[in-house]
């Protein structure tokens, strides 16, 4: 019976594998909130805006992304249902260079520079070896 109640559990929560992470949305601050798209660059899908993504848009859009989010026209770029995080590739501008610059991510291992949109997913040895060392999180976790 323990066995039986164990395999229903975990296909309860397999069915649900959105449900495996927990998402901040942070808040509405953002110039944008409310407006029916969602500006925070942590998100990819129908459900983003499609002007440019701005670093002060990072957990300030929480209405319309997570709105988009529960509808499934969003999920978080670059991060499985699981958690894992892919950090994509080194081909930004500011790859390799000590300091990470994927807008993802936050903590004393980010670039002091502003954070561009086209570096999302594109420093991945600087954010994956900042990420190891605990110098950086999830924006948001």
């Amino acid at each position: 019976m323990r066995i039986l109640t164990i395999t229903a559990a975990l296909a309860l929560g397999l069915a649900n594998p959105a449900f495996a992470q927990s998402v901040n949305f942070g808040d509405d601050s953002s110039q944008w909130a409310n407006d029916g798209e969602c500006d925070d660059g942590r998100f990819t899908g129908p459900g983003l805006t499609s002007t440019p993504l701005l670093q002060e848009d990072v957990l300030a859009d929480a209405t319309d992304c997570r709105t988009a989010y529960e509808a499934g026209r969003l999920t978080l770029a670059g991060v499985a249902d699981d958690g894992t995080i892919d950090f994509g590739n080194d081909a930004g501008e500011w790859s390799n260079d000590g300091e990470c610059d994927d807008m993802r991510f936050a903590g004393p291992g980010m670039t002091t520079t502003p954070l561009l949109q086209d570096d999302i997913m594109r420093d991945a040895s600087d954010c994956r070896d900042a990420y190891g060392a605990g110098r950086l999180t999830l924006a948001g976790q």
